[in-house]
């Protein structure tokens, strides 16, 4: 399995890691470590070094309740990063937007992958995309991130995320996007309960039907506050558990903080997913 985007193809025979690079004030893990663009391209390059093949820079929060961010104020914040890294590395870059006017610009200045909270459904946004060419990895959320929790009811959680992410794939591809080039996220804690995260979890593989590749994003999320009682900057160990649950389930991109040890994790569980089939 591959994943075509805008300045080639990246395999996906085994699992990969996503690297986290927010260059945002207010995410939720490291918000304000890394608006410098010195040091968000420093730390990006050291995400690289550790082993990420995909690094998403992040220029608007997508936290509970986190407001959303004017397209030029996302550009101040990620353009200079992204032409940066697209200097210095041959990682596929990604940008976690749904502005198409940030699309455009982004993927020109060396993003090939747009990683979509709102799975292209802001006007104008999946049009960009098809004259972009970019991959996208479309998600599932209901509601915007600032109302978001309180929209998190379901009566079968894996049937209406699957329901969803299906009709998006098939509107992007009516829409003239290449089904290689796209990926799909459940969208852990996007409107989900702990209850709902631990089933989309369980049932992960049901979404192989769709026949896309499977991302998904658990890294030092509330859940694990929820099942750890850890704090924030205490949930490694916690993050690694539900990373390898996710590839033994069936997920082929991880997205992480913690690439290095991410990493090793998935290398551990891809080898005995693939012993016992």
């Amino acid at each position: 399995m591959q994943l075509l985007h805008s300045r080639g193809a990246l395999s996906l025979d085994q699992p990969v890691v996503m690297g986290v690079l927010n260059v945002t004030p207010d995410s939720f893990a490291d918000g304000g470590r890394f608006l410098d663009p010195g040091l968000a391209l420093e730390h990006g390059l050291r995400l690289v070094d550790e082993g990420a093949q995909i690094i998403d820079v992040g220029g608007e929060s997508t936290r509970p309740g986190a407001a959303p961010v004017e397209a030029e104020e996302q550009l101040r914040r990620v353009l200079p990063v992204v032409r940066a890294l697209a200097a210095r590395t041959t990682a596929l870059i990604s940008v976690d937007t749904s502005s198409p006017e940030v699309i455009e610009q982004v993927v020109d200045a060396g993003a090939g992958l747009i990683n979509d909270v709102r799975a292209l459904q802001e006007p104008g946004a999946l049009a960009a995309v098809v004259r972009a060419r970019s991959a996208t990895c479309l998600m599932h959320m209901r509601g915007q991130p600032a109302t978001m929790q309180r929209q998190a009811e379901y009566l079968d959680v894996m049937a209406e995320v699957r329901s969803m992410l299906r009709e998006r794939v098939a509107a992007c591809v009516a829409a003239g996007v290449d089904a290689d080039r796209l990926c799909i996220d459940p969208g852990f804690g996007f409107g989900k309960q702990p209850t709902h995260n631990r089933e989309l979890l369980h049932r992960l593989a049901e979404l192989a039907e769709l026949g896309r590749p499977i991302l998904v994003g658990l890294s030092r999320k509330s859940w694990l506050a929820h099942l750890t009682g850890r704090a924030v900057g205490d949930r490694l160990a916690g993050s690694l558990a539900l990373a390898v649950v996710a590839v033994m389930h069936g997920a082929r991109i991880i997205r992480a903080h913690d690439v290095a040890a991410t990493l090793d994790a998935l290398k551990v569980a891809h080898t005995l997913s693939a012993s016992t089939t």
